[in-house]
């Protein structure tokens, strides 16, 4: 019998809790208060789609409100859309009685796909506003994007509906072939800087033929794209020294994620791909990041590859992934890889003057510089090689070891390095390590000083007279003018930066 009560006074308090007027609601007095009193969504290019931002709106009153319209100010002409806590509304532009608890907020999440002819024509702004309640309650949040103008290049659609495709190491990936007369575009093989150009897949290079980027070019490759230099084709690179950190006469390889977010993610599109027996190729003043592997050298024919005033960073695996190549650097800067910064692997021929190697990737085991005779696989395969220079040079990074000799005795193994600061901290009984008194090998090396650069994290490698880098140079190997082209001074810094006011 007493349980029977129990459940009895339980039941009616239950059903007094179920007519409770908590959620009875006012209508909304214009108070709402906002994270933000403009939303701007960062740069996008024409057509395509921006990533989501958010608005977070708060009822700081003590009562629970009914808010009349949420709505964008063009309405269904707007290239706006949102979601108002996880609703879509009328096609996501207009929403009607939301309820807003006391003391509560809700979010707003905004995107947008828009075209260059939508934004204003003087600023390539394209502006909304988000609308709430009306009248004398109307408030306003504005929405600001700019739109960017490109040059699209991206594998055509066969008629069975699959993507064009190209092959690269005996595989078919999504990619197609530039054209030097196409018909929308033009000379694909020719990249100017009056529009940036986004890439879907791989540009292919074709046989015999040259790509030429003109200085101040930029390309934003989409995820899983690059560019496939073929057998007997070329690369051409022609920036030029810029006199601002905008970078206006450098060209530019990144990915097409323009949001300050993705500024240093790396992984974000493949590489730039030299294929065996491309030729010629000549690389200056090319700034590169956000890769898979910035620079992968497949071996070319006889030509040496003209690297100069190079930055390449943030790559997820490596910078340079050269395999039996021949280069010759000069003032390269290469930092953040996953594996290793600059590789040399199955031989080759190398010569690096005045570059910086550095590499501060966070966790595990990676290099600065890694150099091999051989190659990995089911059977593993060497090859001689014949030089691996490297003069004035600054080889660093957050590991106890930055460099790393992978010697195969089945190939030949001919390596230098002279007046170079180098990490190596572990004490070695290898006959490859000994610094101090192996002068077949190493003259006037540095080793484990801190070259105190800039800001690394920022990718700033410039140093100043405090560096252990500082006037260390031998003047037989100097480059006359730095990877910016500030005159080098005798004794000459080491790395691709000389001593200078630091960078704003």
């Amino acid at each position: 019998m007493r349980h029977c009560f129990v459940l009895f006074i339980f039941g009616i308090l239950l059903a007094a809790s179920s007519c409770r007027t908590d959620f009875d609601t006012v209508a909304s007095t214009g108070n709402l208060k906002f994270s933000k009193d403009t939303v701007y969504l960062d740069t996008v290019f024409k057509n395509i789609g921006s990533s989501t931002y958010n608005l977070k709106v708060y009822n700081r009153s003590k009562e629970d409100i009914n808010i009349p319209t949420i709505q964008l100010k063009n309405a269904l002409n707007s290239k706006y859309r949102m979601t108002v806590d996880g609703m879509n509304g009328n096609s996501g532009k207009a929403f009607n009685n939301v309820t807003l608890l006391a003391k509560d907020s809700l979010y707003i999440f905004i995107e947008t796909t828009a075209d260059i002819t939508d934004a204003n024509t003087t600023d390539f702004l394209y502006t909304d506003e988000i609308q709430f309640d009306s009248g004398a309650n109307l408030q306003k949040v504005a929405l600001v994007t700019l739109i960017q103008d490109a040059v699209f290049l991206y594998p055509k659609q066969n008629q069975d509906g699959s993507k064009e495709k190209i092959q690269i190491d005996g595989k078919d990936i999504d990619g197609f072939y530039l054209n030097e007369n196409d018909e929308t575009n033009g000379n694909e093989l020719f990249f100017t800087e009056q529009k940036p150009y986004v890439i879907y897949g791989y540009a292919g290079v074709p046989e015999n033929k040259t790509v030429t980027f003109e200085a101040g070019s930029r390309v934003h490759f989409h995820a899983n794209s690059g560019l496939f230099v073929t057998k007997n084709a070329s690369l051409q690179i022609n920036g030029s020294a810029s006199a601002t950190a905008k970078l206006e006469n450098e060209v530019v390889f990144e990915g097409d994620r323009l949001e300050p977010e993705f500024s240093d993610v790396p992984g974000q599109w493949g590489s730039v791909i030299l294929a065996k027996e491309s030729t010629s190729h000549s690389i200056n003043h090319l700034t590169l990041k956000n890769a898979t592997i910035g620079l992968s050298v497949q071996g070319q024919d006889k030509s040496t590859i003209q690297l100069k005033n190079a930055q390449i960073y943030n790559c997820s695996n490596y910078g340079i992934l050269a395999e039996n190549a021949r280069i010759d650097g000069e003032n390269i800067v290469i930092n953040y890889a996953g594996l290793a910064s600059l590789s040399c692997v199955y031989g080759g021929n190398y010569k690096f003057t005045h570059c910086t190697f550095n590499n501060n990737w966070s966790g595990g085991q990676q290099y600065a510089v890694n150099l091999s005779n051989s190659k990995t696989g089911a059977t593993p395969e060497t090859n001689d090689l014949s030089e691996a220079t490297f003069n004035n040079c600054i080889i660093y990074g957050s590991n106890t070891n930055e460099f790393n000799l992978n010697k195969n005795t089945n190939a030949g193994f001919v390596y230098q390095l002279n007046n170079c600061l180098l990490k190596f901290s572990t004490t070695s009984s290898n006959p490859d390590y000994q610094f101090g008194t192996d002068t077949a090998h190493y003259n006037q090396i540095i080793l484990n000083e801190n070259p105190k650069f800039y800001n690394v994290s920022q990718n700033k490698f410039n140093i100043d007279i405090s560096s252990s880098a500082f006037a260390k140079g031998n003047q037989t190997y100097i480059i006359p003018l730095d990877i910016i082209e500030n005159s080098r001074t005798s004794p000459p810094d080491l790395g691709a930066y000389q001593s200078k006011d630091f960078p704003k």
